[in-house]
């Protein structure tokens, strides 16, 4: 059975056989079934991108406890992938002239940030009752480059309300408030739905089984996940929409999403820049945690920038971009390098994977310079 799916992927996709320097699906199989074997995942799912087209998808292992399999078409939780994706709606309303990245969010509200503080905003987005007034600086690019200053969440504050660590603008920290004070201002003072906005793009790239809500004809075909002690959780059923981290897709799904973004399918030339251009330099030792200090310029990785709801970096193979996602029971990255239009995007269901990722990628795309010391720190590579 093994030996005719793999006799199949390659005559549907050619591509990835013959391309140079890409490993041929077999080698692809063995090798995953190596990181499984080592760290004990239950399950992931591959897909490689060469040239901006989907070269090869294949998933591995099971997606529950009942041992049933892991499929292209399994339902998975894509995490922080989702930022990326918002980056990219947000991009094709600037295209649409809706607004620009540099539009304060107070020209957006009809009323000041603060104001907004019913049980019902706080629950759906986030609390911004405390906010001084350096909220009036807040503008999409300072969110999509995660230096709002705000902390991740507002529910990690000591009070649960979102306060500024520092200036907007000034430093990388990571924060999906941020991201979700955006959202909060294009769907209150702009009028979208970004449920609407990115179904849209999802039906127009075919991806049939992802949303940033959930679905119940996700049910069929979903995966549990197992956490970093190898118990197992069922997967969550969001019912709000949040850019910072709600959608659920499959590895079929998002290559498609991956090959579009990297040709630059549905933006202006200028927007698809826009979101890989090294828009802020980011100066900590890793990425966690956020409000660490900063290092001294001469330690800083001189190539490692905020882009829009990705990272960017510089490598052997040139420009390239990354985004993570991570949960108790999730592992996923997706990293591309612009000028081959090369990617590999992974989604683990059992966060122990993630310890074998920086390998896996390599083993794929070889040497791209991805910054996994600064995403995982201590932990990179390690398994």
């Amino acid at each position: 059975m093994r030996a005719w799916l793999i006799g199949a992927a390659l005559a549907v996709f050619p591509s990835l056989a013959v391309a140079q320097g890409l490993p041929k699906p077999v080698a692809i199989d063995a090798e995953v079934q190596r990181v499984l074997k080592d760290t004990g995942a239950k399950g992931l799912a591959i897909a490689v991108i060469d040239n901006g087209k989907v070269g090869y998808v294949q998933a591995y292992g099971v997606r529950n406890p009942k041992g049933e399999p892991l499929t292209p078409q399994t339902v998975m939780y894509g995490a922080s992938l989702t930022k990326a994706v918002f980056a990219y709606t947000v991009m094709q309303q600037v295209d649409q002239g809706r607004l620009t990245l540099d539009t304060p969010l107070a020209d957006m509200l009809p009323q000041p940030l603060p104001s907004y503080a019913s049980p019902d905003i706080i629950n759906r987005y986030s609390d911004w009752s405390a906010l001084d007034e350096r909220w009036r600086k807040l503008t999409p690019r300072i969110v999509l480059t995660h230096s709002s200053g705000f902390a991740n969440f507002y529910f990690l504050e000591p009070d649960e309300k979102l306060k500024f660590h520092f200036d907007p603008g000034a430093r990388y920290a990571y924060s999906g408030d941020g991201l979700l004070t955006l959202q909060f201002a294009m769907e209150m003072g702009l009028g979208l739905s970004l449920r609407d906005e990115t179904d849209r793009i999802f039906k127009g790239l075919g991806m049939t089984r992802s949303s940033l809500i959930w679905r119940s004809d996700f049910a069929g075909n979903l995966a549990d996940g197992w956490n970093d002690k190898g118990e197992v959780e069922v997967h969550d059923e969001r019912s709000k929409v949040r850019v910072a981290g709600s959608m659920d897709t499959t590895i079929s799904d998002f290559a498609r999403f991956a090959a579009a973004f990297v040709r630059g399918e549905g933006l202006s030339p200028a927007a698809r820049a826009e979101i890989t251009k090294r828009q802020l330099k980011i100066t900590t030792r890793t990425q966690f945690p956020p409000f660490q200090p900063e290092l001294p310029a001469d330690q800083q990785r001189a190539d490692l920038y905020a882009g829009l709801g990705v990272v960017v970096f510089d490598g052997p193979q040139g420009h390239g971009f990354y985004k993570g996602g991570h949960n108790d029971i999730t592992a996923n990255t997706w990293v591309c390098v612009e000028k081959s239009k090369r990617c590999v995007v992974i989604l683990s269901n059992d966060v122990r994977a993630e310890a074998r990722f920086a390998a896996l990628v390599k083993f794929v795309l070889g040497e791209t310079g991805v910054p996994y010391e600064w995403e995982y720190g201590d932990h990179a590579g390690k398994s």
